[in-house]
């Protein structure tokens, strides 16, 4: 289909992307005109394909069309118009010459918030839900018949940006291209546009959009972030006008005390505090607002609002100098108009845009080696002069950023108080969830330099070595049986290697996580080397398998998911995985054993940890001759057990982690009965509050049977009889499995115990002990139980990559 695309910036430019890469003619290319000597983005795609660009200024004068512009369009022969992102006025001339007509994208839910600054006034309603409309153009104001709609959420604290860049832009762009698919197919509908519900607000400015104090807090939150960066909610105080920016309703754990901030007509004072500043409404609720703009365009953190002058200006060295001239260089790249970059020369005021800010962040991190600046930063330090302060109190590391503050979930154990961190640990700031999202966390108790020699290329000789260097960010994703031990093991060896990480831990025991994170902050590691991210797998997990910057991940977890974790990581950008995953490990205890060391380890194998344990023996192989001493010891010694609450020094016996889990167990053990093997005791959840389950022992466990080949991850020993001496038809029958984590062997016979050992086909091999493991010995499965090494020198190969390098002398 022959398209026209009238509109401008990296959305029309994107759109014209992807109907180009549809397959569609696009014909001509109608843009604004060059601003300050850069042209749009949209114009620039289409000129590097040779496709027709028209940089109109106006397609009208005093209300008539210009006959000129019209011809330009009607050369084209269009057969539909496309309007991403349009803010001219079209003449219907245009609107309606094509055989399809045209359409147009609109950020709002239609009819609600017709006109300009519709994402604005969809966050000042305080609307719960958001989205985009395409519709068919016509001489109306967003009045036109439906095409395509589709929704999202508002969270509490999106801003205009959020909003933009997490929905309206991506899907946005989707639903343009979506819209014309439906044209071409001949599936695309005209639903006229109710009046019901249907709104009309004028475009935001900045006399308009000074803040009316009479209004509840969240009113207030809104109309702040509703107008955030442009125009910019404000009010008059300390004899000027602020502008307030970066607002949030989440002041969970915010104590109000800090140095008064008198704000005329406001019902209460605002409060400097280290966290920001902190504003009241009519019915006393608290806002916090993070970002402050004075009147001279200066953007300062909230919480410097009193200590502003303050700060000295730093002396610079010979090399930050050099730097700073480098940096300068690149201000007068983004600023072509700019003939002399002074210290006073302010970015935005000499026609910096959102995109320049983009830019200037990515030469900052060329120049600077590698220095990550937010584009926050930019809009901080707003003049040449205090963005090289800024810069270089950066790169000094003394840019004086407040202590961390740490919202405790405080806990008395023990005559303990325990203070747990609950919130994201990301770049070295404890923080909220997106839209201040929380879940709760139940109590289950309660509810290096080696040189390789290669052949010599006569008359020259060859010398090549091979260098580990990190891989970069890791994503590591954990368990819920063993949550810091396991994040012990992944992190030591992810961050020995120089590697930065992103940990998530399970969704059911986040805390240990957010604790090791508050000591990373005490021991001085630096901030953003490491980073937690609680949350479900499905949303976080997925994320980090997704993400294009991540280039290894590290997972312990169960084989399905695993499966798919792999799936994610080669779809997105092959990035490196280690896996360790279920298991059914075989234990098989010869009559020559140490009967005594036998029971004590063999419940230990099954019953530590409640059984949530990977490496748990999932099957007992008994010799037949001891079979029934073995397993009348085991019932005496299950019956000692004592169940309670495993912070009490006398419990053998806790509660499993959650109730699904619990209800997995009781099917598991059902399964068991009703295939006929023997329950010799358990198999029930335990008579008293909480997540306990009986210790369970089954007897008379055929191969075929569901509890023989599936992994329980509760306290149920699963135990099968082998006739004597039979060597070779046990170890075949261990080995009938897709899962080789781990195993065992009970024996006297050295012979036996090394034959066997070699002929199972397990990661890990215990010789009459259990559940043995040392920071030295390398650990990890075979089959689906996983690949890779936690542990030993073989973990931080996990997370190197081996570079070879070659030289000819």
């Amino acid at each position: 289909m022959k398209i026209a695309v009238i509109g401008q910036s990296l959305f029309g430019q994107e759109v014209y992307c992807h109907l180009r890469k549809e397959g569609h003619d696009v014909v001509g290319v109608f843009t604004v005109p060059d601003k300050d000597g850069k042209a749009d983005p949209l114009g620039l795609e289409a000129e590097k394909d040779g496709v027709p660009v028209f940089k109109l200024s106006r397609w009208r004068v005093k209300g008539q069309t210009l006959p000129d512009v019209v011809a330009k369009y009607q050369a084209l022969g269009a057969e539909l118009n496309v309007l991403p992102f349009c803010s001219q006025f079209i003449p219907m001339e245009v609107i309606n010459a094509p055989h399809h007509g045209s359409i147009i994208y609109h950020p709002s839910l239609l009819p609600r918030h017709r006109g300009a600054s519709a994402i604005n006034w969809t966050l000042i309603h305080g609307d719960k839900k958001g989205g985009f409309t395409i519709f068919w153009a016509d001489d109306g104001l967003d009045t036109g018949d439906l095409l395509l709609q589709k929704e999202c959420e508002i969270l509490p604290d999106d801003t205009v940006s959020t909003l933009y860049n997490r929905f309206l832009f991506p899907e946005g762009i989707k639903g343009m291209v979506q819209a014309v698919r439906l044209i071409a197919e001949g599936k695309a509908p005209r639903l006229p546009q109710p009046e019901e519900g249907a709104t009309y607000e004028g475009i935001q400015k900045k006399e308009t959009a000074k803040i009316n104090w009479e209004q509840p807090a969240e009113a207030i939150h809104n109309w702040i972030r509703g107008n955030d960066k442009v125009p910019g909610a404000w009010t008059e105080a300390c004899g000027q006008k602020l502008t307030f920016f970066n607002s949030t309703l989440n002041t969970t754990g915010l104590v109000p005390e800090g140095e008064n901030l008198p704000i005329p007509g406001a019902h209460r004072p605002g409060i400097v505090t280290k966290a920001g500043l902190l504003l009241f409404g009519n019915d006393d609720r608290m806002l916090l607002v993070k970002n402050i703009q004075l009147e001279d365009g200066k953007m300062i953190p909230a919480s410097h609002f009193f200590n502003r002058a303050d700060s000295s200006a730093l002396e610079l060295t010979e090399e930050e100098l050099v730097i700073a001239e480098a940096v300068r260089s690149a201000w007068k790249r983004i600023l072509p108009n700019v003939l002399e970059v002074e210290d006073s020369t302010d970015f935005f005021k000499s026609g910096a845009a959102s995109v320049d800010v983009v830019r200037l962040v990515e030469e900052v991190k060329e120049l600077c080696d590698g220095l990550e600046l937010e584009n926050e930063d930019i809009y901080m330090a707003t003049t040449f002069g205090d963005f090289i302060q800024l810069l270089v109190r950066k790169l000094r590391g003394d840019d004086k950023d407040n202590k961390c503050i740490i919202d405790y979930v405080e806990k008395a154990v023990n005559k303990l108080t325990l203070r747990m961190p609950h919130q994201l640990f990301i770049g070295g700031m404890f923080v909220g969830a997106e839209g201040a999202k929380t879940y709760e966390t139940i109590n289950p108790t309660d509810g290096s330099g080696s040189t390789i020699p290669i052949n010599h290329a006569r008359p020259n000789r060859n010398l090549t070595l091979t260098r580990k260097e990190p891989i970069g960010v890791c994503g590591i994703i954990i368990p819920w049986n063993y949550p810091l031990m396991m994040l012990s093991w992944k992190t030591a060896a992810c961050l020995a290697a120089g590697n930065t990480v992103v940990i998530k831990p399970a969704q059911v025991t986040p805390l240990t996580a957010l604790k090791f994170a508050e000591l990373t902050l005490k021991a001085g590691i630096p901030k953003g080397v490491v980073n937690i991210l609680p949350g479900s797998g499905s949303l976080i997990g997925q994320r980090l398998s997704d993400h294009p910057d991540v280039r290894k991940i590290g997972f312990t977890g169960s084989t399905e998911v695993g499966k798919h974790i792999m799936k994610s990581c080669a779809l997105s950008n092959v990035k490196k995985v280690s896996l360790e995953l279920g298991g059914k490990s075989p234990l098989i205890i010869f009559a020559d054993c140490d009967l005594s060391k036998a029971v004590q380890m063999g419940m230990s194998s099954v019953f530590f940890n409640k059984g949530e344990n990977c490496i748990a023996a999932g099957r007992l192989f008994v010799e037949d001759s001891i079979h029934d001493q073995f397993v009348r010891k085991v019932v005496e010694e299950v019956k000692k057990m004592k169940i309670g609450n495993p912070l009490d020094r006398d419990t053998n016996h806790g509660p499993q982690n959650h109730q699904a889990h619990l209800q997995k167990l009781v099917e598991y053990c059902q399964h068991g009965v009703e295939e006929g093997a023997t329950l010799v005791c358990g198999g029930k959840q335990v008579s008293r509050p909480g997540f306990f389950f009986e210790p369970t022992v089954f007897t008379d466990v055929e191969d075929h049977m569901f509890i023989a080949k599936e992994e329980s991850f509760g306290p149920i020993m699963i135990i099968s009889r082998f006739a004597d001496g039979d060597v070779d038809t046990v170890l075949s029958r261990a080995n009938a499995t897709e899962f080789g984590l781990a195993s065992g062997i009970f024996t006297k016979d050295i012979n036996k115990a090394l034959y066997v050992s070699d002929k199972l086909e397990a990661g890990t091999v215990f010789v009459n002990t259990y559940n043995k493991t040392d920071v030295a010995a390398p650990f990890g499965g075979f089959k689906q139980s996983g690949f890779g090494k936690d542990l030993g020198e073989a973990a931080l190969n996990e997370y190197l990559r081996v570079k070879t390098v070659t030289f000819e002398y």
